[in-house]
């Protein structure tokens, strides 16, 4: 960063972010409270960028510009390769951390099978330790979970639970035992505003007060708790927020329009094996009957990760490779794949068996070389059972590929589709016709590049799908927005042909 060249390509790099954020260099210099000319001067490579400043601009862009912490780790793809072979589908990242918020409800203790080794994971056992829950690993992927008798909210580690969203899944529980406490504001992926109204409807629904603060929320006890709940909009987490609150109210809770996706199934398994009732699984109408007293020890086990499926169906279709993805969960797959296979797409599966939670089923997909075409018709995302909103965005680098314009309407971010002309920089045709929709010209070529992560782990991900086609070698810089969701996929990669190379401290 300290040569002429890296500052120049800094410069360049901002001076892209602002244009696409359609910020004038005079808007953007009062963002930054500095003068029109050091912009100039940044965006051309002849400022001297100080850690303070690059902090600025990363907030005045909304876009993590270069990370500085001792650390970061980088990609260097060398790409254009086959893959080829066989890959596992891993447990599901949302599940993971869904589940370790919910086993705060059992006062015994909860073994977890399947559980993800992922940054999003630790910082959610940060917390959890910081108020004296004991979390033990006892295997690769499985986890004890025992809560303390009293929690130590004045302990909680205040930095980690900034760093997730899934924070809030911890209200549920943590209000059965607590009658007042506070948690920080939640963070996660940086894809516009998101509020917590959706949560906050929930919780006042059921018995509680949530106050918003400067830099938390306050929990108090609320006036009424209703024998329905409404679901404000369609939302997992908030779903899942719902589900944890009726659990220990000892009475009948119907939840009506809420998301019956993996993740929520996962939550609905693990509260029946303690002993809560609901009917409804798989459906958007749930009724749960709570138990007041938890407190057996049980053991349950995650389902696999429809997202990590898809992540592997689109790296196999963009690199035109022949790959087999197993474990994958095909009822939360079913529309994904018909829309590739209109697209062109070559897919097989076997046929059906079950998780290890004898709930989820599972299939094996074999990819092949394809010929891809365009769709007439938008792809869009929508609630379960429509294409997942966390999968759309793995049809963009196979869009890419496609003869003809495929019309991406990314509807449920502010400004996710933003992210997604990165791909721009690796060769791609991607235009922005406004922060939700995108049109894909192709088929392109990728070219390599250098390219710094989003702040939001799919577009993170498709850049790295995208270096994986693209001839030549490229560098992804800070790749934690990766590391949130997915475990060891530089080297899982590598088992079937691609070649990165993980490299620290750059």
């Amino acid at each position: 960063m300290n040569t002429q060249t890296g500052q120049q390509k800094i410069g360049q790099f901002i001076k892209d972010l602002r244009i696409r954020r359609q910020l004038t260099q005079a808007e953007f210099a009062d963002a930054l409270k500095t003068s029109q000319s050091a912009v100039a001067r940044i965006e051309s490579g002849k400022q001297n960028l100080t850690t303070s400043l690059l902090e600025k601009i990363s907030d005045a862009l909304n876009h993590k510009i270069v990370s500085l912490s001792d650390d970061t780790l980088d990609f260097k793809v060398t790409g254009g390769k086959k893959l080829s072979g066989s890959i596992q589908t891993n447990t599901s990242k949302n599940g993971s951390v869904a589940l370790l918020c919910a086993s705060l409800l059992n006062k015994s203790t909860s073994t977890l099978h399947g559980i993800a080794q992922i940054e999003e994971v630790y910082r959610v056992i940060e917390i959890l330790e910081s108020i004296n829950v004991g979390v033990k690993w006892i295997d690769n992927n499985t986890i004890k979970i025992t809560p303390p008798k009293k929690f130590a909210m004045d302990n909680l580690d205040i930095e980690a639970a900034r760093r997730v969203r899934s924070s809030l899944m911890m209200i549920g529980p943590l209000s059965h035992a607590l009658e007042t406490f506070h948690l920080p504001h939640a963070g996660g992926c940086k894809m516009g505003e998101r509020t917590i109204s959706a949560h906050k409807h929930v919780f006042e629904s059921l018995g509680l007060d949530i106050t918003t603060h400067e830099h938390d929320y306050e929990i108090t006890p609320g006036e009424k708790t209703l024998d329905e709940v409404i679901m404000y909009e369609a939302s997992d987490t908030a779903t899942i927020n719902a589900l944890l609150r009726a659990a220990q109210l000892d009475r009948e809770t119907k939840i009506s329009f809420c998301t019956p996706n993996y993740q929520v199934q996962d939550i609905c398994f693990f509260l029946e094996k303690l002993g809560v009732e609901i009917d409804g699984i798989g459906t958007s109408t749930l009724v749960v009957r709570g138990v007041e007293d938890i407190n057996t020890d049980i053991i349950h086990e995650n389902s696999e990760d429809p997202i990590e499926s898809m992540m592997f169906i689109s790296a196999a279709l963009v690199t035109n490779s022949e790959l087999e993805i197993t474990r994958c969960p095909i009822d939360f797959l079913k529309l994904e794949l018909l829309k590739l296979k209109k697209m062109g797409a070559k897919i097989e599966q076997s046929d059906e068996y079950f998780s290890q939670n004898s709930r989820t089923k599972l299939v094996d997909l074999s990819i092949h070389p394809s010929e891809l075409k365009a769709l007439d018709v938008k792809i869009h995302a929508l609630p379960y059972p429509g294409i997942n909103a966390d999968n759309l965005p793995f049809f963009v680098p196979v869009a890419t590929q496609a003869e003809g314009t495929t019309k991406i309407n990314d509807w449920m971010w502010e400004n996710r589709a933003i992210y997604y002309t990165e791909l721009n920089r690796l060769g791609a045709d991607i235009e922005l016709a406004d922060p939700h929709r995108v049109f894909i010209n192709g088929p392109t070529e990728f070219r390599a590049s250098q390219v710094v992560c989003p702040p939001a782990l799919r577009p993170s991900v498709i850049i790295l799908i995208a270096m994986l086609a693209a001839e030549g070698t490229s560098i992804l810089r800070n790749v934690y927005s990766i590391q949130r969701g997915y475990e060891n996929i530089a080297e899982r990669l590598n088992n079937i042909g691609a070649d990165i190379e993980i490299m620290h401290n750059i």
